[in-house]
């Protein structure tokens, strides 16, 4: 059986570092990097958990994967809008993100 003392403080770590680059930077890649981190420390305590209780499914190493596999997706959804920032703005800063958005005019609707 492995102490969990180990890999709890390293998905603390990971976790703390991934929340201030998601709250903190304003570098939309930086905040891609923060998110990256908070799912890793998920996986780390997944797979922690999945050892030291010896389950027979394995479903922390199951989940593991799962999520793997949605960070993939994620990440190539956000570094197309990254791509749609930068060549509509120039550069990745967050701050002027609205600027993404479609301008409709509703006003005869009514």
């Amino acid at each position: 059986m492995i102490h969990l003392a180990g890999p709890l403080v390293l998905a603390s770590l990971l976790a703390g570092a991934g929340v201030y680059g998601v709250l903190v930077r304003r570098n939309a890649v930086m905040v891609l990097v923060g998110l990256e981190l908070l799912l890793n420390a998920a996986n780390l305590l997944l797979v922690t958990f999945d050892a030291a209780y010896a389950d027979p499914l394995h479903g922390g190493q199951s989940l593991t994967v799962f999520v793997i596999t949605v960070a993939a997706a994620e990440v190539g959804v956000a570094l197309a809008v990254v791509l749609l920032l930068f060549r509509r703005r120039g550069d990745v800063d967050l701050r002027g993100t609205d600027a993404l958005a479609e301008r409709t005019d509703r006003q005869d609707a009514a």
